[in-house]
């Protein structure tokens, strides 16, 4: 963090101010909630609070305001929303009071006190000393009430605050289903201030003339001789000081800039500047801000007719992410300011240039990493879910107005999103429910009212799933499909994005010359009753090849950042704990940078495609180049053709190099490469890799290929390197007894099957025909195999799933209980053990360490019918190799049949998968490897 002068006095006043505070043992949160309008003179009152439920709504008529001896038997800790984890008390009631004791120092006196809110759900009354302090009314943005009159400077004073969240159908609550944000949920404290003092700073970019222009509004009206000063910390700009005219509530003049350094992702330039209200007397009023100089516009994509966002003139191709933002523990509250910064260093690792706060006015601390770090924020509106009253559109435009004027000054807000989905925009219900045209006609109001308070940013007037924009800067649209379907849908897309076109307007407009951008995509309502807990990496990897054969899309935006309740398609867990993609395993080092990189190698929209040994094949590639920045004049792409044959061998087949003219903003089909595949079965995998001219690597990618001409045989004869082997296959579905004390089933008519708990499988085969024992000189099983857990999709009497709206945090809870879930590969394992027996005789016992799935389950993606369900897919086994005793061999060919059993027993009873060559990550089928003289 940049020092600024009086850093090191304002960190002892706080120190000091919370020595004060009586109780306050820890404080969550000790951070000043407004970086971007600090004072010195603060007290955090972040910690314990006595509290007190209200069901009955009695507090008021009894008195407790002014009853010092009430009682309030419970401790909450604050700014964590009641009901909460982290805020240590159930949620018991809709309304409820807090009470604390605070003493306000004597060295304020002759200062105006106020207590200030960041954020408390929904009515908020405050006393001081039973004396009442103020009300206020509103969810999400920042209150205050002035404590002045009734201050006993440096002595004990009772503060009571009454929160009311009783559920209305015009209140704003926005995704609180996912837990309710009810009651304080931002930090609390109290400031000290001059009579007259800055009420807000606005800081207004002008990159193109090199200069900002500056508007303070004040408390009251300013008297004689008072001055505006600042004192900019960096970017080497002098100090500047203005008179204010006596009587004025504000000021307003430009700053000159030279040597502008520019707000970008790249290089998040703040110019931190100190604001002082300077009064003749003495008094002085010191704020603590910063702004960003950069400029949101729409520009074309150069060489083209194409409108795209753009930072300081230079066309973003956005990639970006819905962040819920929210917390399993503290639900709107995050639990530390460390926490906030590496929810933007988690999009940011991950190579995605923004997010989307969902449906939330976010907490400004986390605002201001995103500022530091350089992350793009699109800011939602919260949104009613009753129908749009006038209580409703007073509610809404009052949270429009509040989050505007609180974080006008943070550079990395480009967009505010005024509502989502048409929530809250119906009149009438079922199939009488319309978005009326007088509600289409409020729409276009918020928006230019939007507009009005901030020309310099872009303004949505609908984030749409229905396809039903009023008017608007963007042309977004929703979308959720598997892998499968983006390509016809983005070509209808493409085609129907142009001036005068209809598509994806309502009541008879028509698209302007706007960006169209995704605002919403990914697989997880893509298929039937949504994707549950799946590998998303799979179908988001397609949608993103597509994508990149489309420059008229100007960008993207997935759901989501991470995982909520009953949703579980998020890059992170909910926990922020991480998943594994598995892309390492294709190209090394691959990773979701690669899939988001300027630099892209589109081979289009199969990531698997069926072939046969030796054909030719012609690759599409198309290459997507979204910059200017050049890393050379030409650009080398290495293609590496790999893969595992039917042992699960791994086998190299060829290599080639080629070159490609690098062009700024370039979107081109390329000349196919053609290549050709292996001999024999396998599954083929042709690894792409893009470099400058010196090697360094810009982009990775792959596709693959099942080489196959119908199933392996079930016996083989092999020649390597002059010995021969005899291979005897068999499918997993073949066994002839199996057992398993959870649950046995199977996928796809046995292409894979699977025990849950402990038990076993066992196969009978006869001895190979004409094998002669004496020339056995060993052998070896060779299979695929994972543990299985038994997933709530799969417990008996789970076919119905709970309903309700998800968007309210309703539906299932279990990640595993979806009909099309297989939880993803991530830091929780599930191992199991597998004993192999072979007649009788213990050959090895196998550690399986998990149940995974992700991008190594190619096969089984690849078999999955395209009917928007999902049976296991992305799920794959580990490879396992198992020596046959020679006396077991001696057993089966005594008895002329081989008995082989895959045993889990109770010490570990994780179950069992075992995968076919059409399943899992290998072209396998289990497979009997006799080693002849």
């Amino acid at each position: 963090m940049i020092a600024r002068p009086r850093a090191l006095a304002r960190l002892v006043l706080f120190v000091l101010a919370v020595a004060v505070v009586r109780g306050a043992t820890a404080i969550p949160l000790p951070e000043h909630p407004r970086p971007d309008f600090e004072r010195a003179e603060w007290i955090n009152l972040n910690g314990t609070w006595e509290f007190r439920f209200d069901n009955d709504d009695a507090g008021t008529r009894s008195g407790w305001a002014a009853q010092r001896d009430a009682e309030f038997p419970e401790r909450i800790v604050v700014p964590f929303p009641w009901g909460s984890k982290l805020s240590g008390v159930e949620n018991k009631a809709d309304i409820a009071w807090y009470r604390r004791e605070i003493t306000v120092p004597a060295s304020w006196r002759g200062k105006r006190v106020f207590l200030v809110v960041g954020a408390s759900d929904w009515i908020t009354q405050g006393w001081l000393d039973g004396q009442a302090v103020g009300e206020h009314r509103g969810g999400y943005t920042p209150f205050e009430f002035e404590l002045t009159s009734h201050v006993k400077w440096g002595e004990a004073q009772s503060v009571v605050l009454r929160v009311d969240d009783t559920p209305h159908p015009f209140k704003l609550e926005g995704k609180q289903g996912y837990g309710q944000a009810k009651g304080i949920w931002q930090t609390i404290y109290l400031e000290a201030r001059p009579a007259v003092h800055v009420r807000s700073l606005r800081f207004t970019p002008d990159l193109d003339a090199g200069k900002v222009s500056v508007l303070a509004r004040l408390s009251d009206a300013a008297p004689a001789g008072a001055k505006l000063a600042l004192q900019f910390q960096t970017g080497d700009v002098p100090d500047v000081s203005h008179e204010i005219p006596e009587g004025a509530n504000e000021v307003s003049f430009d700053v000159a800039i030279a040597d502008v350094r520019p707000w970008s992702l790249e290089d998040p330039f703040l110019y931190e500047v100190e604001v002082a209200v300077d009064a003749a007397d003495g008094a002085s009023d010191r704020v603590a801000s910063y702004f960003g100089m950069r400029k949101i516009s729409v520009e074309r994509l150069p060489g083209t007719n194409i409108p795209y966002v753009a930072l300081n003139g230079r066309p973003v191709y956005l990639q970006m992410a819905l962040d819920q933002s929210y917390h399993p523990d503290g639900y709107y509250t995050f639990p530390t300011d460390e926490f906030m910064r590496d929810e933007i260093v988690r999009s940011k690792q991950i190579g995605l240039n923004g997010n989307r706060v969902h449906i939330k006015v976010e907490v400004p601390r986390k605002l201001y990493w995103a500022d530091r770090l350089g992350l793009l924020i699109m800011a939602d509106v919260p949104n009613f879910w009753g129908e749009p009253t006038p209580e409703a559109r007073a509610e809404s435009e009052f949270a429009l107005r509040g989050m505007i004027e609180r974080d006008f000054n943070h550079p990395s807000i480009f967009s505010w999103v005024v509502f989502n989905e048409t929530w809250g925009l119906f009149t009438g219900e079922g199939e009488n429910k319309k978005y009326l045209p007088e509600t289409q006609e409020w729409v276009i109001s918020m928006y230019r009212l939007a507009k009005q308070l901030d020309p310099t940013r872009l303004v949505e007037d609908n984030s749409p799933c229905n396809y039903d924009h009023t008017e608007t800067d963007l042309n977004t649209w929703h979308d959720y499909r598997p892998g499968y379907a983006w390509r016809e849908g983005m070509e209808h897309i493409s085609r129907s994005t142009f001036p005068g076109s209809t598509w994806n307007f309502i009541g008879g407009r028509t698209q302007g010359d706007q960006p169209m951008f995704n605002s919403e995509c990914g697989n997880v309502w893509g298929y039937e009753g949504s994707a549950g807990d799946v590998d998303w990496t799979w179908d988001y990897h397609i949608m993103l090849n597509v994508f990149r054969r489309h420059p008229k899309l100007s960008g993207w935006l997935y759901t989501e950042h991470h995982d909520v309740i009953n949703e579980w398609n998020g890059y992170f867990r909910y926990d922020r704990s991480e998943k594994f993609t598995g892309l390492d395993a294709f190209v090394p080092q691959m990773s979701l940078n690669d899939l988001h990189a300027p630099f892209y190698i589109s081979t289009g929209d199969e990531l698997c495609r069926d072939v046969t040994p030796s054909q030719v094949v012609d690759v599409p590639l198309f290459a997507s180049f979204l910059t200017d920045r050049a890393p050379g004049s030409r650009l080398v792409l290495r293609a590496q053709l790999y893969g595992w044959n039917n042992l699960g061998q791994r086998e190299e087949y060829s290599v080639s190099t080629e070159t490609i003219p690098f062009e700024p903003w370039m979107s081109r089909e390329l000349k196919p490469l053609r290549v050709m595949m292996p001999k024999k079965p396998a599954l083929a995998v042709l690894a792409l890799t893009l470099e400058s001219e010196a090697g360094a690597v810009l982009h990775r990618n792959f596709t693959t290929f099942l080489v196959a001409d119908g199933a392996s045989p079930r016996w083989e004869m092999r020649n390597v390197s002059g010995r021969h082997q005899r291979l005897v296959r068999f499918a997993p579905s073949t066994f002839s007894a199996a057992q398993w004390s959870q649950k046995q089933w199977n996928v796809l008519d046995g292409l894979k099957v699977n025990g849950a708990g402990s038990g076993f499988f066992e196969y009978r085969l006869p001895w190979p025909e004409h094998l002669d024992a004496k020339k056995v000189t060993g052998a070896t099983l060779v299979f695929e195999a994972s543990a299985k857990q038994l997933f709530g999709k799969d417990r008996d009497g789970a076919d119905a799933l709970p309903g309700g709206d998800y968007m309210r945090g309703l539906g299932a809870h279990d990640p595993s209980a979806n009909p099309n879930a297989y939880p993803m590969t991530d830091t929780t394992k599930f191992p199991t053990a597998v004993r192999v027996r072979v007649n009788g005789l213990a050959a090895d016992v196998v550690s399986l360490p998990d149940d995974p799935a992700d991008h190594r389950g190619v096969l089984s993606w690849h078999a999955q019918p395209r009917d928007r369900k999902l049976r296991e897919a992305g799920s794959y086994g580990y490879l396992v190799e198992v020596t046959l005793p020679p006396a077991a061999l001696e057993k089966a060919a005594t008895a002329g049949e081989i008995v082989l059993r895959f045993e889990v027993d109770d010490a570990l009873p994780g179950g069992l998968a075992l995968y076919g060559e059409r399943f899992g990550r290998y072209p396998v089928d289990p497979t009997l490897v006799f080693h002849l003289r």
